[in-house]
């Protein structure tokens, strides 16, 4: 199975709406890939609070529009990141959107873990409630995470319980933090045997420069892609067998004691 991570740059010079014609453009470069993913609110910028309320939109608002004809176009799984979504209560969330190649939306998922220590998005977004997992052919089954959720390990550890064995990480990771998304992007993967396919953006919004460093992780804990720090496609090739075989070698899954209930067992 072929990856394609998209890091891409999120400035303050460029329009939301020029961005997400841009980066569908991107995403219809990727034909011949078959699972392509985005960053963590890459139209307006995780760090741009104070647009947030402005730029809030449904699942099935302009950035899926933009998006989904792209992966229509390409023929391609497609994680478009994630969007500020306004639900129907109007409570705004972080929510992320998995897109088949069809064009339909097949997956969201609401962040559950809000960065901001009572400000920001914290205080501006509701919590997403339920771990999300999709299943793709050839058997690969994606689990889905958002940017700060990465430091909690209970979430993937549910997801891995849900079958998961490639851990999708979207994020806006600041620059100064950047050693923790690569601690954090491996401890993942060796502790769950799974991928981890983290995709972080470039540039710099709101203030904030931009981590970079989107990175593909295999389920021995290898770094097997790492981009730098500016705008780039990473692409890699994944083994959705490898998990299995790591599993079966280094059964250490099926040693857990504590927390949730044994491991889905593949």
């Amino acid at each position: 199975m072929r990856a394609s991570l998209m890091q891409i740059a999120v400035e303050e010079d460029e329009s939301v709406e020029s961005r997400r014609q841009r980066v569908a453009d991107l995403v219809r470069d990727q034909r011949g890939a078959d699972l392509v993913v985005l960053p963590e609110l890459w139209p307006v910028g995780a760090f741009a609070y104070r647009q947030f309320d402005a730029e809030a939109e449904t699942p099935t608002g302009p950035t899926y529009a933009a998006v989904a004809d792209a992966a229509r176009d390409a023929g391609v799984w497609l994680h478009a990141g994630s969007v500020v979504e306004r639900a129907g209560d109007a409570t705004l969330y972080n929510t992320s959107l998995v897109i088949a190649p069809t064009g339909e939306l097949a997956a969201t998922y609401r962040k559950i873990h809000r960065f901001g220590f009572d400000t920001g998005e914290a205080v501006m977004m509701g919590a997403g409630t339920e771990p999300v997992t999709v299943p793709l052919p050839g058997d690969l089954t994606l689990g889905l995470a958002t940017c700060y959720d990465l430091r909690f390990p209970e979430l993937f550890r549910s997801l891995v319980d849900q079958g998961a064995e490639a851990l999708v990480v979207p994020a806006g990771w600041p620059a100064r933090r950047r050693e923790h998304w690569t601690l954090l992007a491996r401890a993942r993967a060796v502790e769950n045997q799974s991928y981890v396919l983290a995709c972080g953006t470039a540039g710099t919004h709101a203030g904030v420069e931009q981590a970079g460093h989107s990175i593909v992780v295999g389920p021995w804990g290898d770094v097997l892609a790492e981009a730098g720090p500016g705008e780039e496609v990473l692409t890699v090739d994944i083994d959705p067998e490898a998990v299995a075989r790591t599993r079966e070698v280094f059964p250490a899954l099926k040693d857990r004691r504590l927390g949730l209930a044994a491991p889905h067992d593949r």
